[in-house]
C-alpha cells in the first residue's frame, strides 16, 4: 500500500493489521494533552481570562484536527476534488487531510498520483486504502487508525465545506465534556428539489432535515456527511462497528459512555451535500425509508445497552404532529403540492415502520437459526463422545 508521508506538524500512530470493523483500542494511541495554539482571529477561537485578567492557556489551545474523506467511485471524481479543495481553503487549517479509498484500485492510484506532491503541503494530503473487508465504516476505521489529530472530522466525498466549517465544528471541543460534534449538510440538488418531496425526509440524502435543532445543542444521531469525534473517545467505543449505520452507531455508543450532553449538533457548521438527479425520486425515497430502517435493527442489536429508539420516536412524532398539519395549512393557502408532501410524510413513516418490523423478523430468524446450529453441534459432539465410549 502506498501511504504518502505526514508533514512534521502531525505525528503518525501505529496501524493494526487485522479485523473487519476494527477495535481502535489496539490501533490508536492516546494523545494526552497534545494541542496546538490557535491563531488569534480564527473562527470559533475563544480567548478567556481569569479573575486576575490573565488569559487562560487552556482556552487559547485548540486540539489538532485530522479531516477524513472516504471515497469509493470515480463517478464522483470532480465532486471529490471540490471536497478536498474546500478543506484546503478552511480558515482554520487541519493538521492533515486523509483520503481513504474503499476497495477501488484504479481510484486509489489516480488519487495517489493526483496528490503525490501534497505530502508536504499545508495541510498535507495522504491517500490510503481501506484495509478491511467492509466499506464506509471500515474505511473510516482505517483512516482513524493512521490519523494524527486529536479530533477526527469526517466529510463525504460529494460534500464541499463552507470556509468556516472546521472552526465552527470544532469550537465546542474547548469544553472537555464534549465528545462528538456534527454539523448541517445542506442539499444541493442537481435537478432541483421535487415539489412533492418533504423537507422532513432530507435525511434520505444524508442531509439536515426539518425537526433538527436550529441552535447548538445535544443530538442523539449526527449526520455522517458532516461530523467529528475525539480520537481517544472513538478508541474507547471500539471504533465504528457498522458499515451502513456507522454514524448512528458511534453516536449511540458515545452517548452511552459520556451522557447525552456529550454529542452536540452545531447547525452553523455547514457543508453543501450534492444530490444527483437519481435520488429525488419516488423509488429512491421508498427504498431508503424501508431499507435504512430495516438495517438499523441489526445495528441496534449489536449496540447492547447503548441502543435506543428515542431519536426515531421523536422524528415520527415531529413529522406527524408538526410536518403534516403544516402542509395541510399550506394546501389551504393554495400550495398545489402541499397535500402530496403531507401524503409523502405519512407514507414515509409507514415505510420506516414496515422496515423496522421486517428487520425484527429477520433478526429473530437469524437468532433462531444460530440457536438451532448450536444445538446440533452440541448433539453431534455428544453423539461422537458416546461412540468413542463404546
Amino acid at each position: 500500500m502506498r501511504i504518502l508521508m505526514l508533514a512534521q506538524s502531525c505525528t503518525p500512530i501505529g496501524v493494526g493489521q487485522r479485523g473487519h470493523v476494527r477495535n481502535l483500542s489496539i490501533g490508536l494511541a492516546r494523545r494526552g494533552n497534545d494541542v496546538a495554539v490557535a491563531t488569534t482571529g480564527q473562527p470559533g477561537s475563544k480567548t478567556g481570562q481569569t479573575e486576575d485578567g490573565v488569559t487562560s492557556e487552556r482556552q487559547q489551545a485548540r486540539p489538532t484536527i485530522s479531516v477524513i474523506i472516504c471515497a469509493y467511485t470515480e463517478d464522483r471524481w470532480e465532486l471529490m476534488l471540490q471536497s478536498v479543495a474546500s478543506v484546503q481553503e478552511q480558515t482554520l487549517q487541519p493538521c492533515e487531510i486523509i483520503v481513504c479509498i474503499d476497495h477501488n484500485e484504479t481510484l486509489f492510484h489516480r488519487c495517489a498520483a493526483y496528490w503525490a506532491d501534497f505530502a508536504a503541503s499545508t495541510p498535507p494530503i495522504r491517500v490510503i486504502q481501506n484495509k478491511y473487508d467492509g466499506h464506509l465504516g471500515s474505511a473510516r476505521n482505517t483512516a482513524a487508525e493512521t490519523a494524527a489529530g486529536d479530533i477526527l472530522a469526517f466529510l463525504d466525498d460529494d460534500a464541499a465545506a463552507d470556509k468556516d466549517w472546521l472552526g465552527i465544528l470544532t469550537d465546542p471541543y474547548q469544553d472537555e465534556r464534549i465528545g462528538a460534534v456534527g454539523g448541517r449538510p445542506i442539499p444541493v440538488f442537481k435537478a432541483g428539489r421535487p415539489a412533492w418531496f418533504p423537507v422532513q425526509f432530507d435525511w434520505v440524502f444524508g442531509c439536515a432535515y426539518d425537526g433538527l435543532p436550529t441552535i447548538r445543542g445535544p443530538l442523539a444521531h449526527l449526520i455522517g456527511a458532516n461530523m467529528s469525534v475525539r480520537r481517544t473517545l472513538l478508541e474507547q467505543v471500539g471504533g465504528f462497528h457498522s458499515d451502513h449505520h456507522d454514524d448512528m452507531d458511534m453516536c449511540h455508543r458515545v452517548t452511552h459512555l459520556r451522557g447525552s450532553e456529550a454529542v452536540i449538533y452545531e447547525p452553523a457548521a455547514t457543508v453543501r451535500h450534492f444530490v444527483p438527479a437519481s435520488r429525488p425520486t419516488w423509488k429512491y425515497f421508498w427504498r431508503r425509508c424501508f431499507f435504512v430502517n430495516k438495517g438499523k435493527v441489526e445495528a441496534f442489536s449489536q449496540m447492547g445497552d447503548a441502543a435506543t429508539l428515542s431519536s426515531e420516536a421523536r422524528f415520527v412524532w415531529y413529522a406527524l404532529t408538526k410536518g403534516v398539519p403544516r402542509e395541510i395549512l399550506q394546501a389551504a393557502k393554495g400550495d398545489a403540492h402541499a397535500l402530496a408532501r403531507s401524503a409523502a410524510i405519512v407514507v414515509g413513516v409507514g415505510l420506516a415502520a414496515a422496515g423496522h418490523v421486517a428487520g425484527r423478523i429477520d433478526l429473530v430468524r437469524r437468532l433462531r437459526r444460530r440457536r438451532q446450529q448450536a444445538t446440533r453441534q452440541i448433539l453431534d459432539t455428544a453423539a461422537q463422545g458416546g461412540r468413542r465410549g463404546k
